[in-house]
């Protein structure tokens, strides 16, 4: 489709000062129907954007069912949306993970942040896998592939399009090979001087989670010769890192079987399963048999997944957060360490602290936050949305009361 033929989308008077402040989202409530009726146009159309006045304001794609109508793609009225376009940014977001990592291993696209609103692309070596979080990506996957392969020429691609982001957008759940051939069980990893090997397909999300690397390696700093508990741990990104770096013990918490059998195959993989046990069950649960055993650690990573995923969840997910971390600080010899993470954006970093803080009133203990941790560079912020940041990790050393 030629630009000049793109579906025109209008904006009510006065509501194109958000976009121009550099937002990249559109909301149904905002778009003049009488002039762009959305309901003549399937999800996923590419639109030309125009404010009251028919003045250009860039391309790009429509949802007539989502509360974000429009995502823009370019603020240039006159950009095609072609294989080329993908290249330039996919090209552009590549040159930060270069200059940032020496190694193939980062989210290599990250949505609005790298002027893909909807996509999310994660490179592990030769193998990249593809989240399509919208119904304009879906629309325009073909491309997105064709781009991948243009630059990065991968073993693999994998569209692992199961995220739960695509159901508000009318999307189906699939997982499926776009490129080449896709490893049977394992993608292998390589962070902070440490080897993973994670779920090919099966796994979490794209099957690692790389935007807490820069605190990962904040901690390395912190466990030689510590007894270390990793709860929420997945495969061990935290707690295996801990292990390399020289914790004398390691249990890892979490409900999964198979995320359990990957902590103990990237124990052995870095020669660490000596010091490594892992606990099935209920992170809470297992949390509260440890106390009543009385074991102590002298470092806790709690890094739970989002407890706060709508607003409406804010009062039951910081609740969570509470308890977790008061389970986690109860947990703690004296002067212990105690990370305190949260990917829920709606949950602010200052809301954190303060749960931080309530604990240590709480149970009569005196805190100390001495680092203030957020996502890598791999996860750049968009500074006009900010959904983009959301990731925040807590260091803080908990002992006995003033």
């Amino acid at each position: 489709m030629a630009q000049s033929e793109y579906f025109s989308v209008r904006l009510k008077k006065n509501e194109e000062k958000r976009i121009k402040s550099g937002h990249l989202w559109v909301y149904s409530n905002e778009i003049d129907v009488k002039h762009s009726n959305l309901k003549e146009v399937a999800p996923g159309t590419l639109c030309s954007l125009i404010d009251d006045q028919g003045k250009p304001m860039g391309v790009g794609y429509i949802n007539p069912h989502s509360l974000i109508s429009v995502r823009l793609l370019s603020r240039n009225a006159k950009t095609a949306i072609s294989p080329k376009f993908f290249e330039a940014r996919l090209q552009n977001a590549l040159g930060l993970r270069e200059m940032a990592y020496a190694m193939p291993y980062y989210r290599w696209i990250y949505g609005e942040s790298d002027g893909l609103p909807g996509l999310v692309v994660d490179r592990f070596g030769d193998y990249i896998v593809v989240q399509l979080n919208t119904a304009g990506m879906e629309a325009m996957k073909e491309m997105v592939v064709d781009a991948i392969v243009s630059i990065a020429q991968p073993a693999g691609v994998l569209l692992k399009c199961d995220s739960s982001a695509r159901q508000p957008e009318g999307l189906p759940s699939y997982v499926e090979v776009a490129h080449g051939q896709w490893p049977d069980e394992n993608l292998l990893l390589e962070e902070n001087e440490t080897q993973f090997m994670v779920p090919a397909q099966l796994g979490q999300k794209t099957g690692w989670f790389f935007d807490h690397r820069d605190n990962r390696k904040q901690l390395q700093q912190l466990v030689a010769g510590k007894r270390v508990l990793d709860v929420f741990s997945y495969v061990g990104g935290w707690g295996i890192q801990a292990a390399v770096a020289g914790a004398s013990e390691l249990m890892c918490v979490d409900t999964s079987d198979l995320a359990l059998e990957y902590v103990l195959r990237n124990a052995e993989l870095n020669s660490v399963a000596d010091q490594v046990t892992g606990l099935k069950g209920s992170a809470f649960e297992v949390m509260e048999a440890l106390l009543e055993d009385q074991e102590k650690f002298d470092v806790v990573i709690l890094d739970p997944p989002a407890f706060i995923k709508r607003k409406k969840d804010i009062k039951n997910g910081t609740n969570a957060y509470r308890h977790g971390n008061e389970l986690a600080a109860r947990l703690l010899n004296k002067g212990g360490v105690l990370v305190s993470a949260s990917c829920s954006m709606h949950l602010a970093q200052e809301n954190l602290l303060s749960i931080v803080r309530q604990t240590g009133r709480h149970i009569d203990r005196h805190v100390q936050v001495f680092h203030h941790g957020s996502q890598g560079m791999d996860h750049p912020v968009h500074p006009a949305i900010p959904e983009t940041q959301y990731l925040k990790a807590l260091f803080s050393r908990v002992h006995d009361s003033l």
